[in-house]
């Protein structure tokens, strides 16, 4: 059996669930979990945060 089953109206999911309307309004909810953290990470710093660095590191052991 598939999980999704075809309304009139758009893609609902067996409980009945509309899939295009929960898409729309995650779009319109802000920032994901992971944008949220690459944001904290590029602006407070902290352990573990070098994957979102856009410092260069030699150039800052020169100054």
């Amino acid at each position: 059996m598939s999980e999704k089953s075809n309304k009139n109206d758009g893609n609902y999911t067996i409980v009945g669930t509309n899939i295009d309307e929960v898409k729309k309004l995650n779009a319109q909810s802000g920032l994901s979990y992971n944008e949220v953290k690459e944001l904290l990470a590029r602006t407070t710093g902290g352990q573990g945060t070098a994957m979102y660095s856009n410092t260069d590191v030699e150039e800052s052991k020169k100054k």
